[in-house]
This record gives structure tokens, sequence and C-alpha cells, in this order.
């Protein structure tokens, strides 16, 4: 990313800092100057000829006085970001079929295998532990069928779903509303560098930008633009998630939906995309079969633990449902003793068929 290699790259990341420079802008301005350099350069008396640009002469002249692009490019360096623009064939194909993509992307990582399926998973920030066991789960399953997961680091299903990425050896994307050598949440510090380290963590911001609500939008474009399919995991009736869900739709992408808990104020953001017709969605299979992915198969998919369970093992997995319950309940529908329940249960969290939460509560995964 040297500067002699890139000259242009240095003025577009210059242009990039005045944030009423969107990409309908930018791509204004490259149209009618022929270089990033050019309209940089530009007097600011000369913007008020280009359609859709007059009244931002003076307040681009005002702006630049600000910005010195030779150190702006400097630091991302010294920041570790690389950057790519909408020209530049290493560019996420799926990102640039959409109107008006970003014309530049920061990255951290590595974006070489962007080029691959991906599917989107997102949900709420506060969701309940079924929500998170389903985008774990579900980003499990997809990874190891090849598929990558896009998701935005949020806390809640976001965070689940890269972490089922990474637990498969996976490809995962984090997509910010925020600059990409910002965190947010600060939370997943550790789990930002563990994407990066085998994935990529993006975002449409320069450097140094925080965190701002209005920046959560245009963040869930780019999650549901770089993504064949968006996976509503679980949302309430205003989540953000929704948004992401109606961009894919705007987008001509797949839009998913899982069921949940009819009384759950999580659940009816889900269920409202199921009415409007959004695919229902039980396991992987569900999405990949719609997106039509020759990779999958059953067996890759199986999490099973492969041994046969004893009589007593299944019977009571089958009294344990995927949302958590405490063991005196669990004792009481066995009809077995408080012994003879603890064994099987153990036996079976070794199996990876159940596990157990702080409370001596279980449920099934």
């Amino acid at each position: 990313m040297s500067y002699s290699h890139n000259k242009d790259m240095v003025y577009l990341n210059a242009l990039n800092q005045i944030n009423f420079l969107g990409p309908l802008r930018l791509a204004l301005l490259l149209e009618h100057f022929g270089s990033y350099e050019e309209a940089w350069r530009a007097p600011g008396g000369s913007y008020e000829a280009i359609p859709g640009m007059a009244g931002y002469g003076a307040r681009i002249e005002a702006e630049r006085k600000s910005v010195e692009p030779e150190k702006e490019w400097q630091r991302l360096e010294k920041l570790g970001l690389s950057c790519l623009s909408v020209e530049d064939p290493g560019y996420p194909p799926l990102l640039k079929q959409v109107s008006k993509p970003p014309p530049l992307i920061y990255y951290k990582g590595s974006l070489e295998k962007a080029f691959l399926p991906a599917v989107a998973i997102v949900g709420s920030r506060r969701c309940t532990f079924y929500g998170k066991e389903v985008a774990a789960n579900l980003a499990v399953e997809l990874a190891s069928s090849g598929v990558s997961i896009v998701s935005g680091m949020a806390l809640g299903v976001d965070t689940a779903a890269h972490s089922g990425a990474l637990e498969a050896g996976g490809y995962t994307v984090a997509v910010l509303g925020c600059g990409a050598d910002q965190c947010y949440p600060p939370q997943n510090v550790a789990l930002k560098e563990k994407i990066a380290a085998s994935g990529a963590v993006i975002s449409e911001f320069p450097a140094g930008t925080l965190p701002k609500p209005a920046h959560f939008p245009r963040r869930n474009r780019i999650i549901s633009a770089l993504s064949l399919g968006t996976v509503v995991v679980e949302a309430t009736a205003k989540s953000g998630a929704l948004i992401t869900a109606g961009y894919a739709l705007e987008q001509n992408r797949e839009v998913f939906a899982v069921p949940g808990n009819v009384g759950s104020p999580y659940s009816r953001g889900c269920h409202r995309l199921i009415k409007e017709g959004a695919r229902l969605v039980e396991s992987a299979a569900d999405i990949l079969d719609e997106l039509a992915l020759d990779r999958f198969s059953g067996e890759q998919l199986s999490l099973d633990y492969p041994e046969e369970l004893p009589a007593d093992e299944k019977e009571l997995l089958q009294l344990i449902p995927y949302q958590p319950q405490h063991i005196d309940d669990i004792i009481r529908n066995s009809g077995t003793s408080a012994a003879v329940t603890g064994a099987a249960l153990l036996n079976l969290e070794l199996k990876n068929k159940v596990r157990q939460l702080p409370g001596k509560y279980f449920c099934r995964i």
C-alpha cells in the first residue's frame, strides 16, 4: 500500500475524510474531474458546475484545510489498515453490484476469500440464550460447508455468529459502524482481533471515525450487500436487524428468519418477516437449499455425537428443551431419582448433547 503506487487512492482517502461527500458525490467528482487528485486540487468554484454539487464548493475548501492527504495515508499504514477502491479487482464482487457501493473500504485482515458464498446472520443485541445458540449453531454449520459468515460484531446475535464461524475454522467478516481501527462495542476487542486474524474487519468510514447512531444503517447496508442472503435470528418489532433485512430485499438478496417463542418480544420481528414471505429457517440446510449452494451435504452439517445414545439418556434428552430448564424440573419430569438424572445429564453434557448454565440450568444443544 505504498504511496508511489496508489497516488489517486491517497486523494480518495483524503476526500473520504469529508463526511458530507458520500458515495454519490464522490462518484460525481470522479466523473467530472477524471481523478480524485484533480478533484482534491480543484478550486472551490469549479464544484459549482457539477450537477448535484451546487453550494458545496466553499464547504469543501474549508474542510480541505484540516486534511493533509499524505499524512492521512501514512496514518493508515501505521494503524495497519488496508483499503480498496471500488475500481480495484479485489473489491468484494457482491458489494460492487449494489447501487452506489462505497468508493473506498478500509479493512484489517484479508479479503482474499471475499469471493466465497456468504450469508449474513444478524439479530438483537439483547437476545435470549436461544437466540445465541441458534446463531452460533447456524454459523458453525454454514462455515463447515464453506460459506462465509457476515455480521456487525454487535453484542448478542452478531457476536454468537462470528464466534460460531471461528469455532468451525471458517471465514467471517465483521462490518463496523465506526473506523476499522476502532472497536465497538469495546467488550469485543478480543473477538475483533480473532476475526482479523482469519477473516476481515471492514468499514466504509475513515480511520478514527467514532460510532454514531447514523452510521449503523449504512453499516447494515454493507452487511446485506456482502451476502447472498440475510438470516434474522431474533429481532424486536423495531430492531436494526429489520433494517438489514430491508436492505437485502432492495438489493435483490434472500431474506430468512428463525421462528421463536410466540410470547417473546424478540420473536416479533422474525415472525413479521415470515408473514411477509421470508424463508423460515430451522437449520442451515434450509439456507443452503434456498441459495442452491452445491457444497451442502447432510454429513458435513451433522453435529451429532457419533455414538448411539443409551435408552435412558435418549429418553431424558427428549425431555430437555432448547431453552434453559432448572435441574429440579428435569428430575421431576424424568420420574427418576436425582442421582440417576444427574449421572445421565453429565453423560449428555460430555457428549455435547446438553449444556449446563449457571444456577443448575440445562438446555439441549
